[in-house]
């Protein structure tokens, strides 16, 4: 994929769409669209210079971070532990039970959400490994936290469970939770590297889950509400591998999912009621049953009516993970601009994208290209700043905070 040099600073948006995107063809097989030549919507808009800022240090794959509307900064580790950064820069841990968490692998403590509701309910939600009595499963908690930040209390344990998790590795755990525009909870889930999950709907990997943020329940409009399966009836998408990143486009009710690829493509798409994603790595058709075929593509164009990726990373991947929209003024030629958090490489990816879903325009950000490392998750705050998780591991990981200058 082709890099934004540092000089596109001071360029304006239309010089990156010149320099930065793809040409076509060249975003490998399974991409939905070809980048046309042409500027998106905030073209005429300088891109601003950002300043990077380091809220705190020494963490271990911190997953996700949440903007509480106090200021306060919430943050988990995929090994165990929520972190709290206060308005005025401490950084202390947050009391919980974490004593069940299963942690291995991919799987641990992964994404977490405040409620909408949270100035006055103190609510939020973790998706995370949980081993009762020898058996391991996912799980989406919710919990409330007392207003001076001192400790967490489970008051949903789980609000949902019986997410599979693969127990010999960790491998492909999913998992992240956001909320649609109607308040409901979508929940990202990994296939754990069994082949017949994402094409089943009586399982819940290798899903996007949409449920109810007080009970659990399958959420009104869900497509397979009719099910007899009730695990079905929890189904919002079907047919993906390993769902990293949620990001709900501001303004509007479009849904947009992240999926690490295999080494042959990664994938954003945008989220549709029902639909299938079109990964089946169930093996030949001779071979064994529930086999794990990984040269299979993402979206595999022999599965009747399977939806097309909005953007593709084609060979080589990227390992793409959390998402965001950058949003505001004060961002300038970013405004609008979809982030996307990378791993096998490193920095984040910017995708620009017209009203209807369809690719315009793809990019690196400068000032976070080989320099912080892997970036596990980008999320925008309610003051308008980005804040970043990296996941370098071994106690080399940082939450920064990321700001347009000027």
């Amino acid at each position: 994929m082709p890099r934004c040099s540092p000089l596109v600073l001071g360029l304006l948006t239309a010089v990156l769409v010149a320099g930065c995107s793809s040409a076509p063809g060249e975003q490998g097989e399974g991409a939905a669209t070809d980048v046309p030549d042409a500027a998106g919507p905030s073209a005429s808009a300088a891109v601003p210079a950002l300043d990077v800022e380091v809220l705190a240090e020494g963490l271990d794959h911190p997953w996700d971070v949440a903007r509480a509307p106090d200021g306060a900064l919430l943050l988990d580790e995929r090994g165990g532990g929520f972190t709290v950064v206060l308005t005025d820069g401490t950084v202390r841990p947050l009391d919980a039970d974490l004593d069940d968490l299963f942690a291995d692998g991919e799987t641990g403590l992964m994404g977490l959400t405040l409620d909408p509701g949270f100035a006055g309910n103190r609510r939020f939600y973790s998706c995370q490994g949980v081993e009762e009595d020898g058996d391991a499963e996912i799980q989406v908690v919710a919990w409330t936290v007392d207003e001076a930040w001192t400790a967490a209390t489970r008051v949903a344990d789980p609000l949902l469970g019986g997410i599979p998790v693969n127990e010999s590795s960790g491998r492909h755990g999913g998992c992240r939770p956001r909320f649609d525009a109607e308040g409901q909870l979508l929940v990202g889930t990994g296939d754990n590297a069994v082949g017949s999950y994402p094409q089943d709907l009586g399982t819940l990997g290798g899903k996007v889950l949409r449920i109810d943020p007080q009970t659990g329940a399958p959420s009104a409009g869900n497509p397979f509400l009719d099910a007899a399966d009730p695990l079905t009836r929890l189904v919002w998408s079907y047919g993906h591998r390993n769902v990293q990143g949620i990001a709900v486009r501001p303004g509007s009710a479009q849904v947009y999912t992240v999926e690490q690829g295999t080494g042959r493509d990664d994938e954003v798409n945008l989220s549709v009621a029902g639909g299938n994603y079109g990964y089946d790595p169930d093996g030949a058709p001779d071979g064994p049953d529930g086999a794990y075929d990984e040269s299979v593509p993402m979206t595999d164009p022999e599965i009747p009516g399977a939806v097309a990726a909005v953007w593709s990373s084609g060979d080589p991947t990227i390992a793409t993970s959390g998402a965001a929209f950058l949003d505001g003024a004060p961002w300038g030629g970013y405004d609008g601009v979809l982030l996307v958090g990378v791993q096998k490489d490193t920095g984040v990816l910017g995708l620009r994208l017209d009203d209807d879903g369809r690719l315009v325009e793809q990019f690196r950000v400068p000032e976070l290209e080989d320099s912080y490392g892997r970036v596990r998750s980008p999320v925008l705050g309610e003051d308008g700043a980005l804040y970043l998780t990296t996941d370098n591991g071994d106690g080399e990981d940082q939450l920064l905070r990321v700001t347009p200058r000027g």
